[in-house]
């Protein structure tokens, strides 16, 4: 049916409210001048900006030059470094501190678990294990990409895991390789005695041990670096493996570098240059007489440039000593340092039973204080040891069990025989605390417990 009137009224209406919206509105003449006086004074700033920067470039010579053309690779450094999640790794773990690994060493530790769990699966069903299967099952179960890199790095920590071939002929089932292609192979080192029916089996039993030994190797290679930054140190410390428990607190761990991967098997090349004669004589073929001319008068320029330079050798710089320090007799700073050694010597040596003591001892000073107030609330001279526990459960700020809990009750009473008592009656056990004794000695001779026991 065609248009009435009314309709073409009512777009005509229409339309002309959309121009009407669509047309900018004129900015006010004073606008337009407070705009332009702005706009000028921004510009003013800029060239007085750019006149400062020139005038300090002018009084530095020709370093802005040099900075310009360092800030390129200072910022391609940057860009370069690994996000902080990874390189503050191991400072936000909520665990005892310990032999810690590094956050690309923990990813290594899992692709070799994940590897480890596929290649499995492909030895016991007697298939050949490919790094195209491997790898997608990698990546499947981790969510990261696992490349022939990665199984490089493995080898290197743990050289008998796998045996590495390139073998062609295998079935490839539409995955983007040919089977005339040379494919990587993995296949699990197994001794005689892990045979099932005859063949070998990779058992679970079997899995879990060669994943410690992936991790004991990771926290070798990790200690080697550890030895050395232990040496560089002034003086240096020397901390027998065997003892060793914790890492030095300055010894950055997610700063180790990455683990070099060991070379892995090649294809087979046919027609590969294996002497320097053979290199030689393909390539005379390839050469006009201008090009070896010119190539003979480069090498002789060369040759002769490097015989005329003479080797200085640069004497040792003398060891820089800060200005905080100047003034103080060298004596007295070999002393402090030989003793801060010690102490942080004893930190890495200790044992995980004396820490966990350690730990205790640091929380007992601030529960004091709660258990007598407690005490107090209750209007009793004794409670039983259950409802004590769960009492302090309840007021303390650190969330703990209940039998931790008694664990500190009973480190009170040992410190503290004259203030806190634990009495076993018939099938129950009582702890009594003296309210009359003065709050601030009981903390301090606590704090005094913990120091001595973090001096030994």
């Amino acid at each position: 049916p065609l248009p009435t009137q009314e309709d073409v009224a009512g777009l005509r209406c229409r339309l002309q409210k959309v121009k009407e919206l669509t047309q900018l509105s004129p900015i006010p003449a004073e606008a337009s001048t407070h705009l332009r006086s702005r706009l000028e004074r921004v510009r003013q700033l800029e060239q007085r900006i750019r006149q400062k920067q020139a005038g300090s470039g002018a009084a530095q010579g020709a370093r802005p030059t040099g900075d310009t053309e360092a800030a390129a690779p200072v910022a391609e450094a940057d860009s370069k470094k690994p996000p902080a999640y990874q390189r503050f790794h191991t400072l936000a773990q909520d665990v005892q501190p310990g032999l810690t690994l590094p956050y690309k060493f923990k990813v290594l530790a899992e692709m070799f678990r994940s590897v480890d769990t596929i290649a499995g699966m492909l030895f016991n069903r007697a298939e050949t294990i490919t790094f195209a299967k491997v790898k997608q099952g990698v990546q499947d179960m981790m969510r990261k990409q696992f490349e022939e890199r990665h199984v490089g790095q493995i080898k290197a920590v743990y050289p008998t895991a796998y045996q590495l071939r390139r073998e062609k002929n295998i079935p490839t089932f539409g995955n983007g390789v040919k089977k005339s292609d040379y494919q990587l192979t993995l296949e699990p080192v197994l001794g005689e005695e892990e045979k099932v029916d005859g063949r070998p089996h990779l058992s679970a039993s079997r899995l879990l041990e060669r994943r410690k030994e992936f991790t004991r190797n990771l926290v070798n290679i990790v200690k080697q670096h550890h030895k050395a930054f232990l040496a560089a140190l002034n003086p240096p410390m020397v901390v027998p493996e065997e003892k060793l428990t914790r890492w030095h607190p300055r010894f950055n761990v997610d700063e180790v570098p990455d683990i070099s991967p060991a070379e892995l098997p090649q294809p087979p090349q046919e027609d590969r240059l294996s002497t320097a004669q053979e290199v030689l004589s393909s390539a005379r073929g390839l050469l006009t007489p201008k090009m070896e001319k010119a190539l003979a008068n480069l090498a002789l320029r060369t040759a002769e440039a490097g015989a005329g330079e003479p080797v200085v050798s640069k004497p040792p710089a003398p060891a820089s000593t800060s200005s905080a320090l100047k003034g103080v007799s060298q004596a007295l700073l070999e002393r402090i340092r030989a003793k801060e050694a010690q102490k942080l010597q004893a930190l890495m040596t200790r044992d995980p039973r004396q820490e966990e003591r350690l730990t205790m001892l640091g929380r007992l000073p601030a529960m004091a204080r709660v258990l007598r107030n407690i005490f107090v609330a209750e209007k009793k001279q004794a409670l039983t040891m259950e409802v004590a526990c769960a009492r302090m459960a309840d007021s303390y700020d650190v969330q703990m069990p209940p039998g931790e809990m008694e664990k500190h009750l009973r480190l009170f009473a040992e410190l503290l025989p004259d203030w806190v008592g634990i009495h076993a009656v018939r099938t129950d056990t009582y702890i009594k605390l003296d309210k009359g004794k003065d709050l601030g000695l009981v903390t301090e001779r606590l704090t005094k417990a913990a120091k001595e026991a973090e001096a030994l």
